[in-house]
């Protein structure tokens, strides 16, 4: 068989769906009448108007491996989103909630509140995480902190974390944007990776200003992962109301990330109603999306920490934002990259500074965390005060 390879697009209703390689067999007899059918199949005519033949056409013409195509297949109908376990994803969110009103009991003021997002078509659950003494008018800078994964929620694992933040002084707002678990199927489908959830995550602002002692000039805002990338747009921006932000292993670049995970994570994006294709379908949407075209947009002082370990926001893509952000903000941007630090409970790298006991809800320390967010907590201090009364 020859080593050249040649494309085969598979096209679905005159729309290119994946592109695949097919070794091209060298010439050979024609079979006898006896050998069987080969168990591979033809594509269709090609959509009127397609090119066809060599030369990077799209009329592939050659024999079609039916189940690679199929592995490689991604869905633009937002119907093919797919389903989740509702059920049980509300229990377990209720299970969180239940496990944060006995920790605070006697340690911090804890409510479960809800907010009108901007777009103006849903509320936006959060949690508000505050001291039992507040100091009076504008008496305390505020954090807005932001979960992570494709479709996640705030998890009790951040407790450790989220009580050192009010232990210092800062009011904490945690919001389950819009996909978020926990809530049912309208408000887990209504998924809008990089678009709305950036919009209901800033309106907590203004859920702030309804408490008179937040300073409205002290805010800052945090996240990991998804919510680091969220981070990363509400800095990345010509307006922005925080003083100081901190993304840690953020995605950054949607259109490597998704070529790099391959159709599996893909289908999680393509099938979203306002994005509905892939990146070679909607470049511009996707480049909106991507963090790390909005760059030269920085101005609020930003930490960004990143493990070379992680194998969910690969170090290759996280080493991009990090480059970027070296090479263009070195004034505004602050960054650090463990070498292979001791693992967290997922990923490995993704989550080396979350590393907190599920039993105890106490810290599950290592080197790379406790470096982490003493350097975190020094920057969003220096910035934020809040341990001054204003």
């Amino acid at each position: 068989m020859s080593s050249r390879l040649r494309v085969a697009s598979i096209l679905t209703g005159g729309t290119i769906v994946a592109a695949i390689a097919l070794p091209l067999a060298a010439p050979q007899n024609p079979p006898p009448a006896t050998t069987q059918t080969q168990t591979q199949t033809q594509t269709p005519p090609p959509a009127p108007g397609a090119r066809q033949g060599g030369g990077g056409g799209r009329g592939w013409q050659g024999a079609m491996d039916e189940a690679r195509a199929r592995q490689l297949y991604v869905s633009n109908d937002p119907k093919d989103h797919g389903n989740a376990p509702y059920a049980d994803q509300i229990a377990a969110r209720e299970r969180t909630e239940a496990r944060f009103t006995e920790a605070a009991k006697g340690v911090l003021d804890y409510q479960k509140v809800s907010y009108r997002s901007s777009v103006g078509d849903m509320d936006i659950p959060a949690y508000l995480f505050q001291p039992t003494t507040k100091r009076g008018a504008r008496g305390h800078a505020a954090l807005v902190w932001v979960h992570g994964g494709v479709h996640g929620r705030q998890e009790e694992n951040m407790w450790p974390f989220i009580k050192e933040a009010v232990d210092r002084g800062y009011v904490v707002i945690a919001p389950d944007y819009r996909g978020s678990t926990g809530y049912g199927e309208a408000h887990y489908r209504a998924i809008d990776y990089g678009g709305y959830e950036v919009d209901d995550t800033m309106s907590a602002i203004g859920f702030l200003k309804t408490l008179p002692h937040v300073d409205q000039e002290r805010l800052g805002i945090i996240g990991w992962s998804h919510g680091g990338y969220i981070t990363l747009f509400s800095v990345f921006r010509d307006v922005t109301p925080f003083k100081a932000a901190a993304a840690i292993v953020p995605v950054t670049n949607l259109f490597f990330r998704l070529s790099y995970k391959g159709p599996g994570y893909q289908r999680q994006f393509a099938t979203q109603s306002r994005i509905q294709g892939l990146p070679f379908e909607k470049r511009d949407e996707y480049i909106k999306r991507s963090p790390l075209y909005s760059v030269d947009k920085l101005k609020t002082p930003l930490l960004v920490h990143v493990a070379t370990n992680d194998t969910d926001v690969d170090f290759v893509e996280c080493q991009q934002i990090v480059d970027a952000l070296v090479a263009r903000k070195p004034q505004l941007a602050e960054t650090k990259i463990y070498v292979d630090p001791a693992p967290g409970p997922a990923s490995v790298g993704h989550t080396f500074s979350r590393r907190v006991n599920r039993e105890t809800l106490q810290r599950d320390d290592s080197p790379a965390q406790i470096d982490s967010w003493n350097l975190t907590w020094a920057f969003l201090d220096k910035r934020l005060r809040p341990a001054a009364s204003r």
